[in-house]
């Protein structure tokens, strides 16, 4: 089949224009391949994954997944790229890698909006970045590589002790800034309280 190349253990399926995995990879090299190249395709659903179970590197860049993409349970894929794709939602992709993926040690995500690029949104700087990879962090914890750097121990140190707190929060709404927040409707019954 034309744009199919199988070497050994590795399968590529490169710029096909496919929108979903096709079910003839699944059924014929899912038993096999620990090495999946799909790239340069428009897939927005990774459903044909679940026959790979022995999958050890994914390589999805440049195709059309979103913050709904899931992944069947991988448990020894190491090696997971998804750079220029449509995520825009990191939370709920890192909990569900942390989820399906417990072996994952190197994660990219590069060209995403999720991930804060100075290259790719001019509004975005180095600090941006930093955050972001120490949220990445705290929710994925075996990483040794993030994106195209290694992961140090300061970072991972740094992780542990404050990326819970490097979650970016976009509000959804302009409406919300006129109410009061949680925050403040509790200083205000907290003040309320010692009044007397």
């Amino acid at each position: 089949m034309a744009g199919l190349v199988v070497s050994g253990a590795q399968v590529s399926y490169i710029s096909q224009d496919c929108e979903e995995i096709p079910e003839f990879l699944g059924r014929k090299y899912g038993h096999m391949a620990k090495r999946l190249d799909l790239s340069f395709n428009l897939l927005r659903s990774l459903e044909g994954l679940k026959t790979f179970t022995y999958l050890e590197e994914l390589i999805l860049d440049n195709n059309l997944l979103g913050n709904d993409l899931l992944l069947p349970r991988l448990p020894h894929l190491h090696t997971l790229t998804l750079n220029k794709n449509q995520i825009t939602e990191l939370e709920s992709l890192l909990d569900h890698l942390a989820e399906v993926v417990p072996s994952l040690q190197y994660l990219s995500l590069l060209g995403n909006v999720a991930c804060p690029n100075e290259l790719v949104c001019k509004e975005k700087d180095e600090d941006d970045y930093q955050r972001y990879r120490y949220f990445v962090l705290h929710k994925l914890k075996n990483l040794k590589f993030l994106d195209t750097r290694q992961v140090t121990r300061k970072e991972r140190e740094e992780a542990l002790v404050r990326g819970a707190f490097m979650k970016v929060v976009k509000p959804k709404d302009a409406k919300v800034y006129g109410m009061p927040s949680k925050a403040g409707r509790a200083h205000d019954t907290f003040q309320h309280s010692f009044r007397y």
